[in-house]
């Protein structure tokens, strides 16, 4: 490729050089592949972990609205004070 050439095709000169392009059989190489680790299989077969919780939730719900829930302030200060004694 001439650097000082001067004109409209000096824009198109990558367009003018030959490209090798390979056959059809090698497309199947580079397909993407994905493969699920042993922990996330596992932990896709633990199921009823998200049922249980549903269910906690849907409780605590309807605890706060009949007005049955209480807070254990003494568990709350604790926990804060683990979490920020580390």
């Amino acid at each position: 490729m001439k650097i000082t050439s001067y004109g409209i095709h000096a824009m198109d000169a990558y367009k003018k050089q030959v490209r090798n392009v390979k056959s059809d059989t090698n497309k199947a190489s580079f397909a993407d592949k994905i493969e699920i680790s042993k922990a996330a299989q596992e932990l896709q077969g633990v199921s009823t972990y998200g049922t249980e919780r549903a269910e906690r939730v849907q409780q605590l719900k309807e605890d706060i609205a009949s007005g049955e829930y209480k807070v254990n302030a003494r568990q709350v200060a604790e926990d804060m004070l683990k979490y920020y004694r580390f």
